[in-house]
């Protein structure tokens, strides 16, 4: 559970104290003195993070040294799908609360080493008591001895999804689609410069399958306000969220044909005789 630092009062006001919220959340805080864990506003109250990711972010704060944080581990433990929290686990590694190395150890296993980081940029600064940065590791390695965490580098964005072969017409179809985006969401107006540099990752979409409808639905839904970086928040989306690619096209019947011999109906790819014509007449070769 996490410790909220607010103006509210630690514990309930009284029914009677006239101290009654017209409209918005009313707190009821009671001090927690065993079994919780700090969390920071700016974690809590995050301007460019999902949901899911700031939740995500407080479970990994909250537990010990040495707990597993995998993929799989995740997804079985929440009924999050392991797609949707590898995108989380992203987003906190770009925005600086997880940094996940890899090391080769004894036997040629790879492992996988996580730092969860409570404050971002803050790693260097003497730690308080209550407040010290939780390294967790999401595949258990050989014992190892580690130094302090040092200040996790500044991520750099993932390069924007591109379609897996150009088509000018689903191209002009992305341009369109965001150039359009503001007519549904006012706050969502680009510049010609920023439709340009996310036409190819909408185009990406475009191609997987997604129709313009359930994009325009998917980058205009639940928008931040206030929204700062329009263009950024729908970069962030179209990497995130891009859907998987679509499944292979089942392949299609041979056309029915008529046996040169019998006047069989078979299906092939040509015209000729059917399989038991072509018997008879090995057989009597």
């Amino acid at each position: 559970m996490a410790l909220q630092h607010s103006n509210a009062p630690s514990r309930a006001s009284s029914s009677g104290s006239g101290r009654t919220a017209r409209s918005g959340v009313v707190h009821v805080n009671v001090r927690h003195t065993s079994r919780y864990t700090v969390v920071g506003n700016h974690l809590a109250q995050h301007r460019d993070l999902s949901l899911l990711a700031i939740g995500l972010a407080v479970h990994i704060q909250s537990l010990p040294d040495g707990a597993q944080i995998g993929i799989k581990f995740l997804a079985a433990r929440f009924p999050e799908s392991e797609y949707r929290i590898a995108a989380a686990l992203r987003e906190l590694e770009a925005h600086g609360y997880l940094r996940r190395t890899r090391e080769r150890v004894q036997g040629g296993r790879v492992v996988t080493h996580t730092t969860s980081y409570n404050q971002p940029g803050g790693a260097s600064s003497a730690p308080s008591s209550r407040t010290t940065p939780t390294p967790v590791r999401s595949t258990p390695p050989e014992p190892a001895v580690h130094a302090q965490a040092p200040t996790p580098p500044r991520a750099s964005a993932p390069p924007l999804p591109a379609p897996a072969t150009p088509d000018p017409d689903r191209h002009r179809a992305a341009s369109d689609l965001l150039a359009g985006l503001h007519r549904t969401e006012p706050r969502l107006l680009l510049s010609e410069r920023e439709v340009r540099r996310l036409a190819e990752a909408t185009a990406a979409w475009l191609e997987r399958g997604a129709t313009p409808d359930a994009v325009r639905r998917t980058l205009t839904a639940s928008l931040p306000d206030p929204l700062g970086h329009p263009a950024g928040l729908l970069a962030h989306r179209l990497t995130a969220m891009l859907p998987p690619p679509l499944p292979a096209a089942p392949r299609s019947p041979d056309p029915l044909q008529t046996c040169d011999d019998c006047d069989l109906a078979f299906r092939s790819p040509t015209p000729g005789r059917c399989r038991g014509c072509q018997d008879e007449a090995l057989h009597a070769a």
